[in-house]
């Protein structure tokens, strides 16, 4: 049996009876076929981007959600500085899927190009990244990790990467979680060896002036969640500790929207090792929200924030109170598909004493990890 709809149609049954509300309708040896239309195969839609060294970054992008009906999500994007204008441009690709031939086998690729001017770590950062990501679900709450990439930049060795990990997930949900925990563990080794003694390895003109890497990183992502009535008490642990060569390219910075927002990004705080800790209290001033302009449905919602953020960032051995800072920071965070939230803070550091404004996209803790390549 198929029925297609019409607005304001009915589904009824020849010489049915009436039925009693909790009674249920049987109907032997037929099938009911459910039609869909996708409205928009490609969607055109604004690229946008904050980093703690960039600032905010706009641009276009094109995507298509839902590849031969497969659920693959490929898209195209650019985008550049907005101060300066023009000045820090990136192309990017990417292509991700929860599935892999209908096996819970997640993946996520990019390719991606970007010519910016690193103004904190002091270098011209022109580089091509290829990065393949997979996430296997082996039990409903705990996926095993894969990532490989390779980085081709300027100046530098050739710079490979592969890591495996793991991660249990018990939050309610991956956007606006509000109850539950993630814990995520990964061993990452970035680099061919040591480049002044293998002579870059397959670089017939030997070293360049930036030179190699060889470092492994082990990286803790720790999050809780915990809702009472309106209030949603957050924390958050980022730790990541890289032990070998790690040359000042891919020194870590503190200090923005990102990482900590008691001051703003400078050469000033760099190092090779990270501790980012977040104690953060939301209150749902408005709930997530249907809405719809032109056809286009979405959701949105407010919420008050305030918390305390902790920084630590050292260069070797066990970190000390020398590498401690702290601050105290409040703020609006408006909910929205796709990107989370936009957030809209002001961070106060007694040590700094004068308040810093901040405009960032998708939760801190997130944008956090995609910060450096």
């Amino acid at each position: 049996m198929l029925w297609q709809p019409t607005p304001n149609s009915e589904f009824r049954i020849p010489n049915s009876k009436p039925k009693t509300p909790n009674s249920e309708l049987r109907i032997p040896n037929s099938n009911l076929t459910y039609r869909f239309t996708e409205i928009f195969r490609w969607i055109p839609a604004p690229a946008s981007k904050t980093t703690d060294r960039d600032g905010l970054m706009l641009g276009l992008a094109l995507a298509n959600l839902n590849i031969l009906g497969e659920d693959i999500r490929a898209e195209v994007q650019y985008r550049t500085t907005v101060d300066p204008f023009l000045k820090n441009n990136e192309y990017v690709f990417y292509a991700s899927s929860p599935y892999f031939f209908g096996l819970p086998l997640g993946w996520n690729f990019e390719f991606s190009r970007t010519d910016s001017d690193d103004d904190i770590r002091g270098f011209t950062d022109r580089n091509f990244l290829i990065d393949l990501d997979l996430d296997w679900a082996v039990l409903p709450h705990l996926s095993l990790l894969w990532t490989v990439a390779a980085c081709d930049l300027d100046n530098a060795d050739f710079l490979p990467e592969f890591g495996f990990g793991f991660a249990f997930d018990f939050r309610d949900a991956k956007i606006d979680s509000r109850q539950g925990v993630y814990f995520e563990y990964m061993l990452t080794h970035v680099g061919l060896g040591d480049a002044e003694e293998s002579g870059c390895g397959w670089r017939d003109e030997g070293c360049k002036d930036l030179g190699g890497e060889n470092y492994w990183e082990f990286l803790t992502d720790a999050r809780a969640y915990y809702s009472l009535w309106r209030f949603v008490t957050g924390a958050t642990a980022l730790v990541r500790y890289r032990p070998g060569e790690v040359k000042f390219y891919d020194y870590y910075a503190h200090g923005g929207k990102n990482t900590f927002r008691g001051h703003y990004a400078g050469s000033y705080s760099l190092g090779v090792h990270e501790a980012l800790l977040t104690l953060e209290e939301r209150f749902v001033l408005l709930d997530r929200q249907a809405a719809s302009v032109w056809g286009v449905n979405f959701f949105y919602g407010v919420q008050l924030v305030a918390g305390l953020d902790g920084s630590l960032l050292w260069n070797e051995g066990a970190p000390g109170w020398e590498d401690y800072e702290g601050a105290v920071y409040g703020g609006v965070h408006l909910v929205i598909p796709a990107l989370d939230r936009v957030r809209f803070e002001v961070g106060y550091s007694p040590d700094r004493k004068e308040p810093k404004f901040h405009f960032g996209i998708m939760d801190k803790v997130t944008a956090s990890r995609w910060r450096n390549r």
